[in-house]
Parts: C-alpha cells; structure tokens; sequence
C-alpha cells in the first residue's frame, strides 16, 4: 500500500520528532523521533514489517513488539485520515 500525507494536513519537522496539523480540524499530534521514524519508513514504500526491522536496529531494545507498535501507529494515523492510502 503507498501511504501519503492527507491533503488537508500539514506536517511540520522538530528536533525530536514529528508534529502533523489537521487543518480541517484545527487537531494536531505531535510524534515521538520513533513515532517519526515509523512514518517516514511508511511513507517511503515500507511496511509495519520492515518498519520495524528499522525500529530494532536501533533500538534493540524494541523486541517482538515492534511490529504491533508500528501496525498501530498506522491504524492509529489512517482512522484520524491523517495518511491516504
């Protein structure tokens, strides 16, 4: 699945992560440099699978659920309609 950023969202770069703006809703979610890291896998090609693969090398740390992590995230931004598939 290709994911991009909605349309009506803005997302704007920090030095620690990721902040997206709903500008129909005037929501905003500001995201973790993991939470980050995720997204920019997602929105490259990748998928939770290989997300996660990046998410373990570094962050070992990350174990088995590192996948589950990812997959949530992204059901998390697609039920906000922050990401189109």
């Amino acid at each position: 699945m290709t994911l991009a950023v909605a349309p009506h969202v803005t997302s704007t770069r920090a030095a620690d992560g990721t902040v997206l703006l709903d500008t129909r809703t005037g929501r905003y979610w500001q995201m973790n440099a993991t939470a980050t890291l995720v997204l920019d896998h997602l929105l490259t090609g990748g998928t939770c699978r290989t997300a996660a693969e990046a998410l373990r090398a570094r962050h070992p740390s990350a174990g088995d659920h590192a996948e589950a992590d990812a997959r949530a995230l992204l059901d998390s931004l697609l039920t906000a309609r922050l990401l189109t598939p």
